[in-house]
């Protein structure tokens, strides 16, 4: 099997906003001793909220068309902004905004997907 590339119509609009997600396995002692350690190999996953403004319809439903395709649970891959080597990503957050008859805006969530794709 494969991997999708997501290549969008259009980038999203500038101000993606990306945030780090760390899984940490932390025990707290009665004198008020902790002690934390990395959930796993890949205990740090980014998470980006990208925003696209003023989509024409078609671009608004080629972006959904494979958001769907994906169904949340697919990894793909996309270069994010500032990045040089595109990355495995899921989204299964996201959201369209009918703003007139003719525009729309998307704004989603991806988060940088470690699983094996065979």
């Amino acid at each position: 099997m494969s991997i999708d590339t997501f290549t969008p119509p259009i980038n999203p609009s500038v101000g993606a906003q990306k945030k780090p997600e760390l899984k940490i396995l932390e025990a707290t002692f009665g004198d008020g001793y902790t002690q934390a350690s990395a959930d796993g190999l890949n205990h740090i996953r980014d998470s980006l909220t990208l925003n696209w403004e003023a989509l024409t319809i078609a671009q608004s439903d080629a972006i959904e068309a494979f958001l769907n395709t994906q169904g949340g649970v697919t990894p793909f891959l996309w270069t994010a902004p500032g990045d040089a080597t595109p990355r495995k990503w899921t989204c299964k957050d996201w959201e369209v905004t009918y703003r007139t008859t003719h525009f729309r805006s998307i704004k989603a969530t991806f988060k940088q997907s470690f699983n094996i794709v065979i």
